[in-house]
């Protein structure tokens, strides 16, 4: 591979790049989208580095953001209000492995001599089409290579989340880790007990999401040793399953989940669910999120799938209503389960579909009549109240068009007074 004559690089980006040279600070693109536009797979946002102190960017844009500002970086607006971050040339003065002190005044050489990988440290000049990889960046993107910038040890202990992005970076692309960075991974891998929850989840995210082979993700996680400490639940592909597609049992059964690799599956983010990929390969997920920091909702999601049913209990719309209504929320969540199980799509999809159409009602907030309703009609608050909403939902999930309010107030007296 050999440096292209130029990138396509955004307008805004250009014409931020333009006014920091204009002021006499010394302007690069740096980062992932250098990276991904050499590889041909444009998903990164450009990052911009700069001489430029943080004020000076702060008084050259009329708009901006102080993002990350004890570490230099900026976030600059372009006219359509999307933000640009651009940061300060600088060099690591003190780590702890979860977090940097940095200094400015750094030249571009020794901002990318601190950065994680090789393809990570390459530098492009959108004004003058001028190329820096002072790593052999471009080398180690031709050799699929992951690879540390310097001593890889070093790398890892500055901060140790990096351990998790070489797994996620050699997921997403197809690489291999080379042979010193992947040892030294192995022998920091402890200090991963001390990274924050929630920066390793979204690096667990990241990679369910971006891996060309979720399976071989997942092994790599295991052979590393980041598995035992962060995800023990986390089941191991069989052997021989790890390839162009990932599949693997779970609790011993004969279900199997496999995930097709192709990008416009990934795009489409479906199949690609990390809450749903989660519960189908770990024994216990709701333990896994919650050790995770997930948000409520994604535990509450991977609670109601562990329940399920992944089915209804029969192929006729009243069976579909049925576990619709039971499972509430959680249907979409269960069809993917289920789908992705038995690799086919799934069987009833149609007769949901037309229920939905139709606004059949599933829950209670959709009963013609209210709680306020059947007390003034004679019903008693309480449990009773409760139980009669039930037997009201279950009517009408049964024969939707008994929900009008005359049809639901006698089947309330009827249930509670017998009549």
């Amino acid at each position: 591979m050999t440096f292209p004559d130029s990138i396509a690089v955004p307008a805004s980006v250009v014409e931020i790049v333009q006014r920091l040279e204009d002021a006499g600070h010394e302007t690069w693109c740096v980062g992932g989208a250098i990276r991904d536009a050499l590889l041909d797979d444009p998903h990164s946002d450009f990052d911009i580095a700069t001489s430029a102190p943080p004020d000076a960017v702060t008084s050259l844009f009329p708009h901006t953001v102080p993002v990350g500002i004890k570490y230099g970086t900026i976030g600059v607006l372009d006219p359509d209000r999307v933000l640009h971050e651009v940061t300060t040339f600088r060099r690591d003065v003190r780590t702890d492995g979860r977090h940097a002190e940095v200094e400015f005044g750094a030249t571009l050489e020794e901002d990318l001599a601190r950065r994680d990988f090789t393809i990570n440290a390459m530098a492009y000049h959108p004004l003058r089409r001028e190329w820096r990889d002072p790593h052999a960046g471009q080398e180690d993107l031709d050799r699929h290579l992951v690879r540390a910038v310097g001593d890889a040890g070093d790398r890892f202990r500055e901060d140790r989340l990096r351990i998790l992005r070489a797994l996620r970076f050699a997921a997403r692309f197809g690489f291999q880790i080379e042979a010193f960075t992947w040892r030294a991974a192995r022998a920091e891998v402890a200090g991963i007990r001390d990274l924050s929850a929630e920066r390793v989840r979204d690096e667990w995210y990241k990679g369910l999401r971006s891996a060309k082979s979720i399976a071989r993700f997942v092994k790599e996680w295991i052979r590393v040793g980041a598995a035992d400490i962060w995800l023990p639940e986390l089941i191991p592909p069989p052997k021989g399953e790890v390839g162009e597609t990932g599949r693997w049992r779970r609790l011993g059964g004969s279900d199997a989940v496999e995930v097709a690799p192709e990008s416009r599956e990934i795009e489409r983010g479906d199949v690609r669910d990390p809450v749903v990929l989660t519960v189908l390969m770990c024994l216990d997920p709701v333990a896994v999120f919650r050790r995770l920091k997930a948000s409520n909702s994604e535990i509450q999601r991977a609670t109601a799938m562990m329940v399920g049913p992944l089915e209804p209990g029969g192929a006729d719309e009243i069976s579909v209503r049925r576990w619709m209504a039971a499972v509430g929320e959680a249907a979409n969540d269960l069809v993917k389960v289920w789908s992705l199980r038995h690799k086919t799509p799934w069987p009833w999809e149609a007769l949901m579909q037309r229920i939905r159409a139709r606004g059949d009602p599933l829950t209670r907030a959709e009963l013609a009549v209210t709680g306020d309703d059947l007390t003034e009609a004679g019903i008693a608050p309480g449990p009773t109240l409760g139980e009669c909403l039930e037997t009201l939902l279950a009517a009408v999930v049964e024969d939707p068009s008994r929900n009008t309010r005359e049809e639901l107030l006698a089947i309330a007296r009827a249930s509670v007074h017998g009549a």
